[in-house]
């Protein structure tokens, strides 16, 4: 039997245009992901280049990886589309 989702969500493709070194001392790395299904003036989104893996390990993405940007809501704070 399937595991039912709790909560709403969509997955867009993306891919790691540029990794940003820190502005200064002490400040985070930043990755710029460039979502392809995004409007043009919206397609690009910088983050923290800060992840873990499945063993809990510290990770970073690599410039030009292709990554899945993940949007989730908890389902009250959506509402049924028409149709």
């Amino acid at each position: 039997m399937a595991k039912k989702r709790k909560n709403p969500r969509t997955t867009k493709k993306g891919n790691v245009h540029k990794v940003i070194p820190p502005l200064f001392p002490g400040a985070p790395e930043k990755a710029e992901i460039v979502v392809h299904e995004a409007d043009n003036l919206f397609r690009e989104v910088r983050i923290e280049n800060k992840l873990e893996d499945a063993k809990g390990k510290t990770v970073k993405l690599k410039q030009n990886a292709d990554v899945d940007v993940i949007v989730e809501a908890d389902e009250e704070d959506t509402t049924p589309t028409s149709g």
